[in-house]
């Protein structure tokens, strides 16, 4: 089954408002909630249980997140993500270089059934664009269906940022649009809801270590 990235509303789980800076190695392995956002309503859930994120998706269509509240600049991107229950119809991963202030980022995102977008959104993706291949693109790399997890990587570097999922590259680009920012973790549903991931070791590496 084929995905499409089609129009839909953006919203908003929870962002941390003030944010900041930080330098050197960041691990997050979601023992707690820190300074992520956390919160529940009728579209979607954030909690943080048993040592992960599990970020719950209700409504049928939407791209939903939670922030950090830091701010990071060069440095190798890694985030665990599980789909434990939902259609595999569906997106979810990573945000980086996001600006809270615009609701601007690039987006890394793998499908349960075996697919990956990578591009850019800009002002509450009222502006779009997509940066690797036309879209969602078909890749061996992913892991496909329930209880299985994907590793999520970028080496962001000035422009040049390189993508892998379970240590196989999908893709590179060069973009100079954002060069630091916030980072995320997001569920994006596309046309079928209740979709359930849970995230884990959340790291940033400064390239110079």
């Amino acid at each position: 089954m084929g995905l499409k990235r089609t129009p839909y509303l953006l919203l908003l789980l929870l962002l941390l408002a003030a944010c900041g800076s930080l330098s050197g190695p960041y691990t997050e392995p979601f023992d707690d909630a820190g300074g992520w956002g956390v919160g529940s309503d009728v579209d979607a859930e954030g909690t943080v249980d048993n040592g992960r994120y599990e970020f719950l998706v209700k409504s049928n269509l939407g791209l939903f997140w939670s922030t950090a509240g830091r701010s990071f600049e060069d440095g190798v991107y890694e985030v665990e993500a599980t789909q434990v229950e939902g259609p595999l119809d569906n997106g979810y991963g990573m945000l980086f270089r996001v600006d809270d202030d615009t609701d601007s980022f690039y987006i890394f995102e793998v499908s349960g059934d075996g697919y990956v977008w990578i591009g850019r959104c800009e002002n509450g993706c009222d502006e779009e664009e997509v940066l690797i291949e036309d879209g969602w693109f078909a890749s061996e790399a992913v892991n496909q269906g329930l209880d299985v997890a994907n590793q999520l990587r970028v080496r962001a570097e000035g422009a040049n940022m390189i993508f892998s999922v379970n240590d196989q590259e999908v893709g590179r680009v060069t973009d100079n649009t954002f060069d630091e920012g916030d980072i995320g973790i997001m569920v994006e549903t596309l046309g079928e809801g209740n979709v359930l991931v849970a995230f884990d070791n959340f790291t940033v590496t400064p390239l110079d270590q």
